[in-house]
């Protein structure tokens, strides 16, 4: 059975998607952009605080379905500025430590919704 995931921990879905969904012990979830929920603004600082603001969001979302940061499988980090990749790198590796790393794509793209400058998404297990 397919199970919706949705938190206010983190910025609400800008379309007709879910924060996330889940089946068979495994968490889809839907990109998630640097937007602080308590304020519904990006987080200030530039691409890394983005990058951190984004992974705390993501965090917040497997959180409520029953997975954490710790469980991702594989990770997708999209990016407006190729240019940004070292920084974002940087305050990603804050979260995913060594040992820990989950698979990883990054692209950059024409554009990302609300023009923010990153959005990651994430495959993760159930705890």
């Amino acid at each position: 059975m397919k199970e919706i995931i949705s938190t206010n921990k983190a910025p609400g879905a800008i379309g007709p998607y879910s924060q996330a969904t889940s089946a068979a012990g495994i968490v889809f979830s839907s990109g998630q952009l640097p937007i602080d929920p308590a304020t519904g603004a990006f987080a200030e600082g530039g691409i890394a605080a983005q990058t951190r603001q984004a992974l705390k969001n993501l965090g917040a979302v497997l959180e409520e379905g029953g997975s954490g940061l710790d469980m991702v499988l594989k990770t997708t980090v999209f990016l407006k500025d190729m240019n940004d990749f070292a920084e974002m790198n940087g305050a990603y590796a804050e979260f995913f430590g060594e040992g820990s790393c989950p698979a990883r794509s990054a692209v950059e793209v024409a554009r990302l919704p609300k023009d923010a400058r990153v959005e990651i998404e994430a495959v993760a297990l159930k705890k």
